[in-house]
């Protein structure tokens, strides 16, 4: 094992898949001279060069619906968003293009691109630029969505998007790009549609995808000095969603909290509460816990902007609430 940073492992595997592939290609804002906003693409420039390492103008539209053509045309672009709030802007192309594309044309075109980039909550960005939109994606068919909540799981999902042959959205937490962790030193693909038990236990079910996770897996920390076993899911894959790997876990613990850093209407922890309590009904011993941000634009104090979002200490209550043992 290597022991690496999430955007080193975010670098790695753009940089086996265009050693690989040579339709390979990243585009976006600052991803060439710059080496990226959050210096992903560190060194893939001098490597690759500007025909496949291309600089683009601030126009995510424009930009993205590029990236469409060129994999509709046979190439494998990865499309760097500088954030995903910014993707807003490239809905039209996502949603109504690139989602599309092989339904439209009775299965006869594939677009194999993958759209990456920061989602979620930072600090000190307020209500314009910390927010978590992973629900605008998922709501999608058509798309898959992958959120990578270490580094080795950065590695091994993005590696699995490239080769897709149909488009992926890659959600990356801005605040995990420093995090370390261990990275397998020979090449790995983690698939896509398959969570991960991150923490084995009997008492509880803890649901999470991306930055969260650290957090579930904090509370599971605490809860077990108070004598409570906490299971961690770490969903790893949106869409398609793993439910096999959720259901089991609940019916073995017969409780579930779900944490979702986005606002709770509409969102994708609200989805799998839904679908934990209509499947695992006759499992739970208590009615599904939710914690996710307050509903809410995102404050620019700090103070209020970690007040709005999960924490290990609401996941705690949620879990006690759960097993009828809150204070």
């Amino acid at each position: 094992m290597a022991i690496m940073s999430y955007r080193e492992a975010l670098n790695r595997a753009m940089d086996e898949e265009m050693e690989h592939d040579a339709s390979v290609v990243l585009m976006g804002e600052e991803v060439a001279e710059y080496d990226g906003a959050y210096k992903v693409s560190r060194g893939l420039l001098e490597k690759f060069g500007t025909e496949r390492v291309l600089d683009t103008p601030i126009t995510e539209l424009g930009f993205t619906g590029l990236g469409v053509g060129a994999a509709i045309a046979g190439m494998r672009p990865i499309v760097e968003w500088m954030t995903h709030n910014f993707a807003l802007l490239a809905l039209d192309q996502v949603v109504n293009e690139a989602a599309k594309l092989r339904h439209m044309s009775g299965g006869r075109l594939s677009v194999p691109i993958v759209f990456r980039g920061p989602n979620g909550p930072a600090e000190y960005l307020s209500s314009q630029h910390s927010q978590a939109l992973a629900s605008y994606w998922v709501h999608v068919p058509g798309l898959k969505v992958v959120a990578p909540s270490n580094p080795a799981d950065a590695y091994g999902l993005l590696k699995s998007a490239i080769r897709d042959d149909d488009p992926v959205v890659v959600l990356e937490s801005e605040m995990l790009y420093s995090d370390k962790g261990e990275v397998p030193d020979e090449e790995t693909l983690v698939p896509i549609g398959k969570a991960a038990i991150a923490r084995a236990g009997t008492d509880v079910t803890i649901v999470a995808f991306g930055r969260p996770v650290k957090y579930a897996l904090e509370a599971a920390a605490l809860l077990e000095k108070r004598g409570v076993s906490a299971e961690v899911i770490d969903l790893r894959s949106l869409r398609p969603l793993d439910e096999g790997t959720i259901m089991e876990s609940v019916a073995r613990t017969g409780r579930a909290v779900v944490v979702d850093e986005s606002w709770p209407a509409a969102s994708v922890g609200a989805y799998v509460a839904h679908r934990i309590a209509v499947e695992r009904f006759d499992s739970l011993d208590a009615p599904v816990e939710f914690v996710s941000s307050e509903d809410v634009p995102m404050p620019y104090n700090h103070a209020l902007e970690l007040a709005v979002q999960p924490s290990a200490g609401k996941i705690v209550a949620a879990a006690l609430r759960a097993l009828y043992l809150e204070e």
